[in-house]
């Protein structure tokens, strides 16, 4: 994994208030839980990421001895006394976090994970979790869609010149293969992650050769078993056709076709392949595709292969900003519980810690969730627990599978969410996700106490 934020990855007001925590001797056990209040358009659901990077997070943090001197020549902290200062040295994460496992599809108002600690322990590492759940999150779900339209066809990940910095690059190809792509071109995660790596040839390899055909036998001959030979440098049918002048049916793995009329251009290089006896040579696409172009193009027959998909996977350019918030729900001291909840329009939230429960029908299609506090029991039979324990008391309790199998599981969830969630429209009717007779109680008495009058929220 990457090496974890350092304590400072947050925002002044969360050490603004950890230092009123502290003067004000606040020692209650708060909970706090992570989620998003809406889908993007035309998401149907999301994929859970960015646990394993959250884990680290949590059980590294700690201020070291050059932020907190930093700290302390902030001016808008310079009323605070010097023991808070101090007391930053030995604030560690001593709390629990539960949270679904990665690749879990999640929907509106579900926790993705859950912090419960001590206040100023909780409060302070708000802002570095958003960061580290949001964009993977984001990728996974953007890349979950791409793989669904592509119809078993391998989708790769091929956009980290487009990512917004070299690290956003790495979480994006680690999320990208979470969500099912095959791999991706980014050496860096490749080495990092143990993900498979893809890659072809650039234009500018083509174009370094007075002839484009010794160009091509040229990358042949530096790769004899695996050669894909981008064919759209000068004019593509023309290219196509001189490789089979020139090669053997069998010794070219592949052509990649990076521009124009994708559909039509794969048609018509398929025609001159298999016209010379290249059955066996692939047809790579790519060049700003995405879920749409993909679809459509397949739609319409074209014959092609494998997809690199690049800005709009590494940048989730359709919804860049996918809106994770982390909300206190509840909070105990001296045994008693103190459950909390938002009142805000359009930002009402639910109280109590909770778990979520997804209920299979007899088919074995998740068919809804219910939402319960997290020591209720379960609410029908057959329903399955989403969060569990992953760090308790401060100590990590879950070993995290390899990144295959992250995949495989999030490939097996998707498959059994109903089948209008699994296009590339929201259908008229979300997934259902239901909240428990006992949260509703709560929900109302605390409406109630604030208003004076009961209703949930909406």
């Amino acid at each position: 994994m990457r090496t974890p934020p350092p304590a400072t990855s947050t925002d002044l007001y969360q050490l603004s208030m950890a230092a009123g925590h502290w003067i004000q001797d606040r020692t209650a056990v708060a909970t706090f839980e992570l989620f998003t209040r809406r889908l993007p358009p035309d998401r149907t659901y999301l994929l859970a990421g960015g646990l394993e990077a959250a884990v680290e997070y949590l059980t590294s943090f700690h201020f070291t001895e050059a932020e907190i001197a930093y700290l302390r020549g902030i001016p808008a902290l310079s009323s605070i006394c010097s023991g808070f200062f101090d007391a930053l040295a030995s604030v560690r994460f001593t709390g629990d976090c539960w949270a679904v496992p990665e690749g879990t599809p999640i929907f509106p108002g579900e926790p993705i994970l859950s912090v419960t600690a001590p206040i100023l322990e909780a409060q302070i590492v708000e802002t570095a979790l958003l960061s580290i759940v949001n964009f993977p999150t984001s990728v996974s779900s953007k890349a979950a869609r791409i793989v669904q339209s592509a119809r078993g066809k391998a989708v790769i990940e091929f956009g980290a010149r487009r990512a917004h910095g070299t690290e956003a690059a790495l979480v994006a190809a680690r999320s990208a293969f979470v969500g099912g792509c095959a791999g991706t071109s980014n050496v860096e995660a490749g080495m990092r992650f143990g993900l498979p790596l893809y890659g072809t040839l650039a234009h500018a390899w083509v174009m370094s050769f007075d002839d484009e055909l010794a160009a091509f036998k040229a990358y042949r001959q530096a790769f004899p078993g695996n050669a894909v030979l981008l064919i759209d440098t000068y004019e593509t049918l023309k290219a196509a056709k001189r490789i089979t002048e020139a090669f053997d049916p069998g010794s070219i793995h592949g052509v990649r076709l990076d521009s124009g009329d994708i559909g039509a251009l794969a048609r018509a290089v398929r025609e001159i392949l298999d016209g010379a006896g290249f059955h066996s040579t692939r047809i790579l696409a790519s060049g700003d595709l995405n879920e749409y172009s993909i679809d459509e193009l397949l739609t319409s027959g074209a014959p092609i292969d494998a997809f690199g998909v690049g800005t709009d996977l590494t940048t989730v350019r359709d919804a860049p900003s996918l809106g994770v918030v982390y909300k206190l729900v509840e909070m105990e001291e001296g045994g008693r519980i103190d459950y909390k909840m938002k009142f805000s329009d359009g930002k009402v939230t639910w109280p109590g810690r909770k778990q979520v429960w997804r209920v299979p029908d007899s088919q074995g299609e998740y068919s809804h969730d219910i939402v319960t506090l997290r020591d209720d029991p379960p609410p029908e039979d057959g329903a399955l627990a989403l969060l569990e324990p992953v760090i308790l008391g401060g100590q990590r309790v879950i070993d995290f599978p390899p990144l295959d199998a992250i995949q495989a599981y999030a490939r097996v969830a998707v498959s059994r969410l109903p089948e209008a969630l699994r296009g590339l429209s929201a259908p008229m009717t979300p997934y259902p996700v239901k909240y428990s007779d006992s949260i509703i109680r709560i929900a109302d008495g605390l409406r109630a106490r604030q208003f004076g009058d009961p209703g949930g929220p909406s």
